[in-house]
């Protein structure tokens, strides 16, 4: 057994059952727990706010990706109006 760090109710958990890094959900205040330590088992709650700047990082890495493609496409245009000029 081992304690919701949320709500402190106790959970029913047999660490031979889980993994490192596996997600539960509490069965009373249903708060994502993710096992951190299986001998014995421990877990920690994850919180939104983590959540909320995993997102914004990835949003981040997207328009970081998108960003080349629009240089390059301004890249190409500044090569054609020198082929213009030429």
């Amino acid at each position: 057994m081992v304690r919701c760090p949320e709500c402190a109710v106790e959970i029913d958990v047999d660490e031979d059952e889980v993994e490192e890094g596996e997600i539960l959900n509490c069965p009373e205040c249903e708060a994502e727990l993710e096992v951190v330590q299986i001998h014995p088992v421990h877990l920690n709650v994850i919180s939104e706010d983590d959540d909320d700047d995993d997102d914004d990082d990835e949003d981040d890495e997207e328009e970081a990706e998108a960003e080349p493609e629009d240089g390059d496409v301004q890249d190409e245009a500044v090569e054609d109006e020198e082929e213009d000029l030429e």
